[in-house]
């Protein structure tokens, strides 16, 4: 059974379909990358199921549970963890504080368990040697480790991703597919958005792609990448 599942989702604003009647499925420990141009819907698909906007139409399903009358904590509670294309920490709190908060109020540990899940996740990410400095004296790669360690630190089943990759070195990129790639095999479902054509390829099982709210192709990431369609209207290549 699917982790997750999206049954003929939309989502409009006005006259404007953002996402139209969208299908898809993640299995446990799969890791799905979605891909699209500018502007096609992909942080909406993911407020759809983290539950920051409610859908229009059709069903989202986590573990087998229709998440429709869910609020946001309550997902996440649920063990949908999320991190945001532009990281959003307490920068006035350390980094260990960032996870502490996150672990009682994501996943409803005591302060024990939080502050257990913290020195865990620190080393998980690489955070360690930062663990008491300010959230918001830190670099681009640290802010997006962050950015990743909080989510990790609500205990998700499903992690999803949102241009973690974006705005990196090449470098930096390549350490953070590192740290994904080792996440990844310890059974951590995740659906991954990322522009950084080459980080999602190091990871994705399978690649969906989306355009103006709707699917454009999915499959396997050679099969996808070579579709004619998609070479046209998200790289800008005639096939």
């Amino acid at each position: 059974m699917a982790l997750l599942a999206l049954h003929s989702v939309g989502k409009s604003y006005g006259a404007l379909k953002v996402i139209d009647a969208i299908s898809l499925s993640v299995a446990p420990g799969e890791t799905l990358g979605i891909l699209g141009p500018n502007g096609a819907g992909k942080t909406t698909l993911f407020n759809l199921i983290s539950g920051d906007v409610a859908a229009d139409a059709g069903r989202i399903e986590y573990d087998g549970r229709d998440l429709g009358r869910l609020r946001p904590h309550q997902r996440c509670r649920a063990g949908v963890g999320r991190s945001y294309q532009v990281p959003q920490p307490f920068g006035h709190m350390t980094v260990f504080e960032n996870l502490v908060t996150a672990a009682c109020f994501g996943a409803r540990q005591s302060e024990r368990e939080a502050w257990h899940t913290a020195h865990e996740v620190l080393q998980q990410t690489g955070l360690a040697p930062h663990a008491n400095k300010a959230a918001g004296g830190l670099t681009l790669l640290d802010r997006k480790r962050l950015e990743l360690a909080r989510a990790l630190a609500t205990r998700p089943r499903l992690l999803l991703l949102d241009e973690i990759a974006g705005g990196l070195t090449e470098h930096e990129a390549r350490v953070l597919v590192q740290e994904l790639a080792r996440i990844k095999a310890q059974g951590m479902t995740i659906l991954w958005i990322e522009h950084v054509v080459h980080a999602l390829l190091a990871v994705a099982d399978r690649l969906f792609v989306i355009n103006f709210g709707r699917e454009l192709a999915q499959g396997k990431p050679p099969d996808v990448m070579n579709d004619p369609q998609v070479q046209r209207v998200y790289m800008g290549m005639e096939a």
